[in-house]
């Protein structure tokens, strides 16, 4: 067993708190679910959990601590970030989505939020800050291959914040439904869901390396 099995339980815990608590990606979640349904709000939670995947990666391999490490490196990352965010919600704002939407549209608005999902989790520094910090507590030196007990743990923790994630994307999608009985409703879900991923823009670029 690659994992030290007696840390296993104080992480589960440790990491279902911080995966019910709400966050950068649950708000994430919940805009892509207000405005493209269920399904876009389990595709963009699906996307949030391959990106912490990646985190996890690249946390295993050394990367992620030399760019945590380096200014230029994080900021160019935030900013990126950030920009991709606000394009987001200028899109959600200026193009109110249809809440009766076609089934083939939903379609294509489930590979968009995946893409999204994936996106902003990987372009937010804040996640590899946290990943350095929260994963290798968990991991025993003593067992050996630190970088694949960190990957492992990664994982761990990305599919249970994924199922978390998803339980949030049907309770987004069952308000939707509730909304798309009034008029109007499309045009205030694509300004409730640009102003929550824009906020989100605003928190990336007041975050700083020390941030968790």
């Amino acid at each position: 067993m690659v994992l030290d099995l007696s840390l296993l339980p104080a992480f589960l815990v440790a990491a279902l708190a911080l995966n019910f608590t709400p966050g950068a990606d649950m708000m994430f979640v919940t805009a892509q679910s207000l405005s493209g349904g269920r399904g876009a709000g389990v595709a963009a939670s699906l996307g949030v959990g391959t990106g912490a995947v990646v985190h996890s990666a690249l946390a295993a391999l050394g990367f992620a601590a030399l760019v945590a490490a380096q200014p230029i490196a994080f900021d160019i990352i935030r900013y990126a970030g950030a920009a991709y965010l606000i394009w987001i919600a200028y899109q959600m704002i200026r193009t109110p989505p249809s809440l009766d939407a076609d089934p083939a549209a939903g379609r294509s608005n489930w590979r968009r939020a995946f893409v999204q999902g994936f996106t902003t989790n990987l372009l937010n520094p804040k996640v590899i800050v946290f990943v350095l910090a929260f994963l290798p507590q968990f991991a025993n030196p003593e067992r050996g291959a630190l970088g694949l007990q960190i990957f492992v743990l990664g994982i761990i923790f990305g599919t249970t914040g994924t199922l978390v994630l998803i339980a949030v994307a049907f309770a987004g999608g069952n308000l939707k439904r509730t909304l798309a009985r009034h008029p109007l409703a499309g045009r205030m879900v694509g300004w409730v869901s640009g102003t929550l991923i824009g906020g989100l823009a605003i928190g990336l670029l007041l975050t700083s390396r020390r941030a968790g």
